[in-house]
């Protein structure tokens, strides 16, 4: 399977990252240890939602989707839990 998965800095809750692996907890991990430039700033990670696809093409697909402009809206009204309380 291959996977988009979106993780949540849990000391800053409002940095949010979209990523593609085949494995979600080495690739957590990983951004746990620092080895991304990207969210190494913002560690620990946990991981907030994540989607399967049977086929690579179309998980590359959607993150690339998940990290444009009307994809960030969609992952922060369906797919991030708000840290808001209502």
């Amino acid at each position: 399977m291959f996977y988009v998965y979106i993780i949540k800095s849990i000391h800053h809750p409002e940095k949010i990252y979209v990523g593609y692996s085949t494995d979600i907890n080495a690739r957590l991990d990983a951004h746990n240890q620092g080895k991304s430039t990207f969210t190494a700033t913002y560690r620990p990670w946990k991981l907030e939602t994540y989607l399967a696809f049977s086929s690579q093409a179309a998980a590359k697909d959607f993150e690339t989707y998940l990290k444009s402009g009307s994809g960030r809206a969609l992952l922060h009204k369906r797919l991030v839990q708000s840290n808001l309380s209502l």
